[in-house]
């Protein structure tokens, strides 16, 4: 029904292949980021990398199965702790020489308060933090195999966000639906800023991009953490997308042909979307980027 066409939204057409080009897709062991790595696993190498290995590595060989493509590798990587992070990247690096698409696409969303292994809230420990840490570990392997791409799974939630600098870790106060949506616009502030940085640095023939996206209200186990979104989802379920419906625009920023030199946009529904004002603020982005890199204990010029 045209109901159910509207909710699915936009539909990424690229038949690009991937021979021979790498991809990371973090969280990818189920909804978004599983649907993802199954479609891409149709056009080239995917690494899948989740905290939990025995999930990962299900979702690995059920894509395997489904593909035929062997290449398709789960690799342990907890978000929630810097020195994972560190161990991830290290491995990566000694054992794969070619990096063209990085996918942050895990995510946790309106957890009861809690913190990561190194004393960040989880929500932008996780979703922010964390890939902050993993995109500057590997930004040089994506430099030496540009053209690449950068792909930051943010959402509509950037809305409701705010990067509260007095609170980044809400000792003071925490509201979990808050939290995640300022962990969100932490990714569309972490894009803009990427984006600018690398095309200052870097020409823009060389090609490394970054954009952010996103993905829909999808039905995933994304709301496990709270009771009442998970009813809601369950009775709403028809106007939601399915996981393969919302991984269409991480596919799109993945792959589309036209989408070779553009950097520092926002998508939703394979198509640009609107960024909230504070999404835009760049004097915000770049305060966010060196505090990220404090509190991360890196340099990142």
């Amino acid at each position: 029904p045209s109901c159910r066409r509207y909710v699915a939204g936009g539909q990424c057409k690229s038949t690009a292949r991937l021979e021979g080009k790498v991809v990371i897709i973090t969280g990818a062991n189920t909804g978004i980021g599983k649907a993802t790595a199954r479609d891409l696993a149709r056009r080239g190498k995917v690494i899948i990398a989740c905290r939990d290995t025995a999930k990962a590595e299900a979702a690995a060989s059920e894509i395997r199965a489904e593909t035929g493509n062997q290449e398709v590798i789960a690799k342990k990587l907890d978000l929630a702790d810097t020195k994972s992070i560190r161990e991830f990247a290290e491995r990566f690096l000694a054992e794969e020489k070619e990096l063209h698409i990085l996918i942050n696409n895990a995510g946790v969303m309106l957890c009861p308060y809690s913190k990561t292994a190194d004393g960040f809230e989880m929500q932008l420990g996780v979703n922010h933090l964390g890939h902050f840490l993993l995109t500057f570990l590997l930004l040089e392997r994506l430099k030496q195999c540009a053209p690449a791409r950068i792909v930051n799974v943010s959402s509509l939630a950037h809305h409701g966000g705010r990067i509260r600098f007095h609170d980044l870790h809400g000792e003071k106060s925490y509201n979990r639906g808050l939290a995640y949506c300022h962990s969100k616009l932490a990714n569309v502030l972490f894009t803009r800023e990427l984006a600018r940085r690398l095309q200052g640095k870097f020409q823009r023939q060389e090609g490394l991009t970054a954009n952010a996206l996103h993905p829909g209200s999808v039905y995933s186990d994304l709301v496990r953490h709270s009771f009442v979104m998970t009813w809601l989802w369950k009775i709403f379920s028809f106007f939601l997308k399915s996981p393969c419906e919302g991984a269409q625009t991480s596919i799109y920023c993945a792959v589309a042909e036209e989408l070779e030199s553009v950097t520092g946009q926002y998508f939703s529904d394979c198509q640009p979307a609107y960024v909230s004002p504070r999404g835009r603020d760049d004097e915000t982005a770049k305060k966010l980027w060196s505090v990220s890199c404090e509190l991360l204990g890196i340099q990142w010029d």
